[in-house]
């Protein structure tokens, strides 16, 4: 099925369970449907099985938010404690749509437990409290993670009776957007099949003599490897680590869940030579998702890590957000850090989402099946895999994913068919009624413009400006915004740079050390070195950085250049 099918026939009201092989636009597509059923006023929760997943998203855990935590099954008196809880009620009550991505990772339990949550707080005896639901997923990725011993079959959301109420409408996307190559993407729909050739584990075999100008990010099945060689690379680097702290802001909850499940870690240690990876999409300033650099140094005005990625392009790493918005957009929590992490190996469970140009995967102690395939899964072309080697589970999926996923592409060729020749306009307008949205095109242009208008960014300066000038101090600021007293620090020094008359005095206070800066820029200015200060003769924070042998922070010495 095309994505403009299902995007059709997501629009229409349906159930509908979006699947397809890695790299066919899932995400794409709840993307699209996303942003239409907001424009229209339609309350949508997004939602996915893991945190990571969520983060991808900008949206919760199912987990989180229908309440049900990390329970196994639930009660009638664990449904009324959540129909009491304010945020659970507002959650369920608001919704219309319920989007759920990453469903393969989601125990059958958990979705019977969403259903039953869903129709005690509507009162509704409705399949999910008679909203749309829609599932997203690929069942040939990694299951559900449990602690007891269960067989697949006891863990899949599609066995429990709430998916098989739901009377989901499939959606089989066919169309690859990722692999370009041709053998890759042979391998990977023979992995599918359970069917790989001999021809296609020679190509395997292979691959582990592939070499690449840079090397490349290694995945390992577990963590303890991983964590291993990062630890190990960055201890031969010479010098002291550069230290980035996150700034979380919100519930409580919400922060715990996005500190866990964002890649960026918490504490980020770098050094000049590391190798790096960006955890986030920014395609304004030209990374994604999976793009892989080295470190070459910290800019001398901010401190923030300078990245040569593959194409030899230079970006300064500023600080990222990550966030977890209610249906109306309102942020509840955020999570705020330098958007990478060490890159010199990361597991197979954590590049889920990502796009590698190149990679060396080890999957000799694969333990699960879709853990090979999640990882091969993340390559554009076989000239960007290198294999050290893989055990029989590595190209194996479960028998009952291979037996689903085929009457799952039966389905959704059915509902091509039989569907193809409706009126979509007409079952479109009627499922926004139904919504109580917006209909009228003036009406959606208006509140378009309006939402762009909230969400289009005033420079992060300007915003740090105009707090500044309420009266907030560098730690309120810091809090109000969600992000480092570090980076609120450089933005005033930027704003300063630009010709921005401040009360800047006011902060003399928050800075010790002074004389001894001032003596160390006495000493700077002596050398007579032009290369030690910019063209409006500011010092560079790195050199003075250095004059004072580290004594002092970036930040300390960033708010010390405030009063020069």
């Amino acid at each position: 099925m095309q994505q403009e099918t299902a995007l059709a026939i997501l629009k229409s009201g349906r159930n509908v369970f979006l699947t397809g092989s890695a790299g066919t636009g899932k995400t794409y597509v709840l993307n699209k449907y996303i942003s239409y059923l907001k424009d229209r006023k339609i309350p949508v929760a997004v939602t996915a099985s893991t945190g990571i997943a969520a983060t991808h998203m900008n949206g919760q855990t199912i987990h989180s938010w229908c309440g049900m935590g990390v329970k196994d099954n639930i009660h009638q008196l664990d449904l009324r404690k959540l129909a009491e809880k304010k945020y659970i009620q507002k959650n369920v009550v608001n919704a219309k749509v319920l989007i759920i991505d990453e469903v393969s990772m989601l125990h059958k339990n958990q979705l019977q437990m969403v259903d039953e949550i869903l129709t005690y707080i509507k009162g509704s005896f409705e399949s999910f409290g008679g909203i749309q639901i829609v599932l997203s997923g690929d069942f040939f990725q990694l299951p559900p993670v449990t602690k007891n011993e269960e067989t697949n079959r006891d863990k899949f959301a599609f066995m429990s009776k709430s998916w098989v109420d739901a009377r989901l409408t499939v959606c089989y996307l066919t169309e690859q957007f990722r692999q370009t190559d041709n053998d890759l993407n042979v391998i990977l729909n023979e992995i599918r099949r359970n069917e790989v050739s001999q021809s296609s584990k020679s190509i395997l075999d292979e691959a582990v003599y592939n070499k690449f100008r840079e090397e490349p990010t290694r995945l390992y099945s577990h963590n303890f490897d991983v964590d291993r060689i990062n630890n190990q690379e960055i201890e031969t680097l010479a010098g002291e680590g550069e230290v980035f702290v996150a700034a979380t802001k919100g519930n409580q909850g919400l922060k715990d869940m996005l500190q866990k499940s964002v890649l960026a870690p918490e504490t980020l240690v770098l050094k000049e030579n590391a190798r790096v990876m960006f955890v986030k999409n920014n395609y304004d300033k030209g990374y994604m998702n999976g793009t892989l650099g080295t470190i070459v140094g910290f800019s001398s005005e901010t401190g923030y890590p300078l990245v040569r990625i593959t194409d030899k392009r230079e970006i300064e790493a500023e600080p990222e957000v990550w966030s977890v918005d209610d249906e109306s957009g309102k942020t509840l929590a955020s999570f705020s850090q330098i958007p990478l992490r060490l890159a010199w190996a990361i597991t197979v469970h954590k590049s889920q989402g990502m796009t590698l140009d190149a990679a060396e995967i080890d999957l000799t102690k694969t333990f699960e099946t879709g853990q090979g395939y999640v990882a091969l899964s993340r390559l554009k072309h076989i000239d960007g895999l290198r294999l050290l080697g893989y055990n029989d589970v590595a190209l194996e999926v479960d028998g009952l994913a291979l037996k689903a996923d085929k009457r799952f592409q039966e389905l959704s060729s059915h509902a091509e068919s039989t569907l193809g020749d409706s009126d979509w306009s007409k079952q479109h307008v009627a499922f926004i009624k139904h919504c109580g949205g917006l209909t009228d095109l003036k009406e959606i242009k208006k509140h378009k413009k309006l939402k762009e208008a909230k969400k289009k960014k005033i420079l992060t300066q300007d915003q740090t400006k105009a707090l500044f000038e309420e009266g907030k101090n560098i730690a309120e600021i810091a809090d109000e915004r969600g992000l480092t007293t570090g980076t609120i620090v450089s933005h005033l020094v930027t704003l300063k740079l630009n010709g921005v008359i401040l009360d800047y005095e006011r902060l003399k206070p928050e800075l010790t050390g002074i004389e001894e800066m001032e003596t160390a820029l006495l000493s700077l200015k002596e050398k007579n070195n032009p290369e030690f200060f910019l063209e409006n003769g500011v010092v560079k924070s790195k050199i003075l950085f250095d004059e004072l042998k580290g004594k002092y922070s970036y930040e300390k010495i960033n708010l010390f250049k405030l009063f020069q």
